[in-house]
């Protein structure tokens, strides 16, 4: 019989994981591609210093009791105490609240994701780089749920791509936090300032860490319209007409800039990040800015 050849064989190989991703959700497919680039970035960059042990320990906090500190782990780093942490510490919840509000389902060109997508995928991929590292992974809702094991950011990617949209929830809602805990909030952040500065302070005073990230059209951030349009809001169904768009530039520009000191400034009180991605650039770079954030609050 006829050996078949290499070529022939890659053909089938390809045919073949094609009908397999076929059956996977879309968002799955573009979270795990996304995830697989950021963790062929990471590979190899683990810096000398508490290294392996990182998981098994966290820095020394006000109260903590001196009987709990690791002297000889201490010992091996410069000016730092480290405390032996509890298994439950040591795998840390990260809690993930994706805006589900009308607001993200906006893309101003054929070539650019809804900004609902780019926060999918962003939610997705870090569930699944998460959850490669034994952590556990909350969803913040209405039904706050863990999702634990290998599996997890599988399960938060059916969960995100069954979601319907829901206008009355533009602020993330309490979770059940604890100390060490963390936060990650995704948003466009076109939402009551006042209410999202409570829920994120309120998670704070919990002893939860937090990470948020805003996202945008690159159209939101650059106004580029002119002449007549019509603008339409996406959770009022309001709409406002203008003759010269162009004219309202400098204003629209000016106020956008001040939401955004705005959240930096919620964010430099919180001691948590912000981070700003515009769906013009890859996932891939948000992802790698997010789990770099997160990495000093010992999530990774």
């Amino acid at each position: 019989m006829k050996e078949p050849n290499a070529s022939a064989q890659r053909e089938d190989l390809r045919r073949e994981a094609g009908a397999a991703a076929a059956g996977l959700p879309p968002l799955l497919v573009e979270a795990e591609r996304v995830a697989q680039t950021v963790a062929a970035g990471l590979h190899g960059r683990r810096r000398a210093g508490p290294g392996e042990t990182f998981w098994q320990h966290r820095p020394y906090a006000f109260g903590d009791s001196a009987g709990l500190i690791d002297w000889r782990q201490s010992a091996r780093t410069t000016g730092r105490l480290y405390v032996r942490q509890n298994e439950w510490e040591a795998a840390a919840t990260v809690w993930i609240w994706r805006d589900p509000s009308r607001s993200l389902d906006y893309s101003s060109g054929s070539g650019l994701p809804l900004k609902r997508r780019r926060a999918d995928v962003l939610a997705a991929a870090l569930a699944l780089l998460l959850s490669q590292g034994g952590e556990r992974i909350g969803r913040i809702g209405p039904f706050p749920r863990v999702f634990a094991g290998r599996t997890a950011g599988e399960r938060l990617c059916e969960e995100l791509s069954a979601d319907a949209f829901d206008d009355a929830a533009s602020v993330p809602p309490d979770a059940p936090v604890r100390p060490f805990s963390i936060v990650v909030y995704i948003s466009d952040f076109f939402c009551d300032f006042d209410a999202l500065s409570a829920a994120a302070a309120r998670a704070a005073a919990l002893g939860a860490g937090g990470v948020m990230v805003k996202v945008n059209d690159p159209a939101e951030e650059l106004f580029p319209f002119a002449g007549r349009i019509e603008f339409e809001d996406y959770e009022s169904s309001a709409r406002l007409t203008l003759g010269d768009a162009a004219r309202l530039g400098d204003d629209y520009r000016r106020a956008f800039a001040e939401h955004g000191e705005q959240l930096s400034s919620l964010c430099r009180n919180l001691r948590w990040p912000l981070l700003r991605h515009r769906t013009d650039a890859p996932a891939s770079v948000a992802l790698m800015a997010l789990y770099a954030a997160l990495n000093p609050r010992g999530a990774l």
